[in-house]
């Protein structure tokens, strides 16, 4: 019986996917803490968890569009769109907080399907997709809120914005709901069978067909489950800040595709580990602290970004060749 191995590519796009972003970080956190005392400190950690609860919530929706061969222009759009529409409902119409909720990841996710809809029925390209939807989204923000902040948000949508002391260090309940979504995204994808399907449609659409998987049907769900998750990162948004922001998510978009990137996952779709998502999103969480700390400007914050972006997508098309 002969046994079945691995090829030397395929280990080669393993290691990087899953220990090359890690190993980053580390190295990242190294760095940083030997230009700052305050780097290493627990509560220091705590903040850099806040700071990327947003940006890492959406990067989940994003993994599950990119895994797909697709990617997502809008997704801050429509966490903006969500951010607004809930803080609106709540404070200026009054409702019940939790149906306010309901009601924000509710638009969220069905924008999400509409563009599954586009992707899927009009075979449109997503990139083209959702530069459109990205711009309604925005659209829509502005004229909705009047371009006006929100506040005097009720207690109930702010109350994941709430520390828990673990350590000593206050640990937003909104960063570990973060943390809980990607774990569930993991098993998802890694112990069921929709998951395997994700990956299947991924490298293969054609493939997947004739082996009996329903394209469409995985694709509505990946965009539907994406816009979702959009809808959660609103809500985390909102109760990090305790404003309704129309101006929210402006740059999130390119945030969490470099959350993604950075993870580890192919642009080409059907490779990519989630959990390295979340190492991307704290890579980029520690670079900006640290180099804040060390009081680099923003700018050359955005550079150093940059050519992590490009560092990261120049792997995988390495990987992806010799593959």
């Amino acid at each position: 019986m002969n046994a079945v191995s691995i090829p030397q590519p395929a280990r080669l796009h393993l290691n990087w996917a899953s220990l090359g972003p890690l190993a980053a970080l580390v190295l990242a956190c190294a760095f940083f803490s030997t230009q700052s005392d305050r780097f290493l400190h627990l509560q220091n950690f705590a903040l850099i968890l806040q700071q990327v609860m947003v940006v890492g919530t959406m990067a989940i929706g994003q993994t599950l569009i990119i895994l797909t061969a697709g990617i997502d222009l809008s997704c801050g759009a429509i966490m903006a769109l969500a951010n607004v529409v809930i803080a609106k409902l709540a404070v200026t119409l009054g409702w019940n907080p939790y149906l306010a909720v309901l009601a924000g990841v509710g638009l969220a996710a069905a924008i999400g399907l509409a563009n599954g809809l586009l992707v899927t029925k009009a075979r449109l390209p997503s990139f083209i997709v959702t530069l459109g939807t990205l711009n309604i989204a925005f659209a829509a923000t502005q004229i909705y809120s009047g371009a006006q902040t929100i506040t005097g948000l009720p207690a109930p949508i702010t109350a994941l914005g709430n520390p828990l002391m673990i350590a000593g260090a206050p640990v937003l309940w909104g960063s570990l709901i973060m943390l809980a979504l990607y774990l569930l995204a993991w098993l998802g994808l890694r112990e069921t069978a929709p998951g395997r399907h994700l990956y299947a449609v991924g490298n293969s659409p054609e493939a997947a067909r004739l082996s009996g998987i329903s394209v469409h049907r995985v694709l509505l769900g990946v965009y539907t489950t994406a816009g979702a998750l959009y809808g959660i990162a609103a809500l985390l948004s909102l109760a990090r800040t305790g404003v309704g922001d129309p101006q929210a998510g402006q740059v999130d978009n390119l945030a969490a595709i470099t959350a993604v990137v950075l993870g580890g996952t192919s642009l080409f779709g059907g490779r990519g580990p989630v959990l390295g998502t979340l190492v991307g999103a704290l890579i980029v969480g520690v670079f900006r602290n640290g180099l804040t700390l060390m009081g680099v400007e923003s700018v050359y914050q955005m550079l150093i970004t940059g050519i992590l972006v490009l560092l990261a997508v120049a792997t995988d098309q390495f990987v992806h060749r010799k593959g």
